[in-house]
């Protein structure tokens, strides 16, 4: 399943976690991190578990985000969710690829344990939370066989590093986070994985939203995480190609079939060439 969109949901929230069946998303990302108080953790790890063992997985995946690897609280949350079978789990605040092999090898002792599959579960880093973290996105390639995406974000950097805001005055992010989200990006690609972009936080701002994600599909990045259920249909329609990009990439390919091996092909005026036809093909491998 292609992740256009992950919608977060608190782990604690019955209401919340009730209603995030009927939102759309192609995951929920359930959350044991900052959405949930540390006095109500037990509470959460056992409302996340009985989520992942009720939830039907056939059209919208369920991932957990768990607290940092040095938090003191991630092997308990890993340790309460495993067995309820989680698609994946979204691991904040890395250093690097080190951090994977690390998780990975919970992951492992923990599916044994609980007679899950081995490897089913994912894993998502968020890769630019420590300024540690931007000198290694170069580092997730063959980390783990687990690893399905890469994902950013800019507020914990901006804590980390002592700045006032990650924002220049228009808005727009600052330079430091604008590279953050690049490198993320390239990463992603360079580890052969997903490239999920980090959340829209205006969320009554639908246009923006829209505007925003689908800017984010131009530049290479396959899907968006939304902190809102009203979030969750913009950026599906922004990561879905329609039928004029479908149409088109399907004539791109067909052009280079009957080119019979030719590097370049005319098409409506144009020269394309091999790097036109692997964008096409990305296309439609999205469907």
């Amino acid at each position: 399943m292609n992740l256009r969109s992950l919608l977060f949901v608190p782990g604690d929230s019955e209401r919340k976690l009730a209603k995030g069946a009927d939102t759309g998303a192609d995951a929920l990302v359930l959350d044991l991190e900052d959405a949930v108080d540390i006095a109500r953790l037990p509470i959460a790890r056992d409302m996340v578990r009985e989520y992942l063992l009720a939830h039907d997985r056939q059209t919208q995946q369920v991932w957990v985000r768990i607290n940092p690897l040095d938090s003191g609280l991630a092997l308990e949350d890993l340790a309460a969710v495993v067995r309820g079978r989680p698609d994946g789990i979204l691991l904040p605040k890395v250093f690097g690829a080190a951090d994977i092999v690390l998780l990975d090898n919970y992951l492992s002792a923990l599916e044994t344990r609980d007679g899950v599959n081995p490897c089913t579960i994912g894993i998502m880093p968020v890769a630019t939370e420590t300024p540690t973290a931007l000198f290694a996105l170069g580092s997730y390639r063959g980390s783990s066989k687990r690893l399905r995406a890469l994902t950013w974000g800019a507020e914990d950097l901006s804590a980390a590093i002592g700045a006032s805001t990650n924002r220049e005055p228009n808005g727009e992010y600052a330079f430091t986070y604008r590279l953050a989200r690049s490198q993320c990006l390239l990463g992603a690609y360079a580890a052969g994985v997903a490239a999920i972009d980090t959340i829209a936080a205006n969320f009554r701002d639908l246009d923006a939203l829209a505007a925003e994600a689908q800017a984010s599909r131009r530049e290479g990045f396959t899907g968006k995480i939304a902190i809102h259920p009203d979030q969750v249909p913009i950026i599906n329609a922004a990561f879905s190609p329609d039928a004029d990009e479908v149409a088109y990439a399907k004539r791109v390919i067909l052009a280079f079939e009957q080119a019979g091996g030719a590097g370049t092909v005319q098409l409506d005026g144009a020269m394309l060439d091999r790097p036109h036809l692997k964008q096409a093909q990305q296309l439609l491998a999205r469907l």
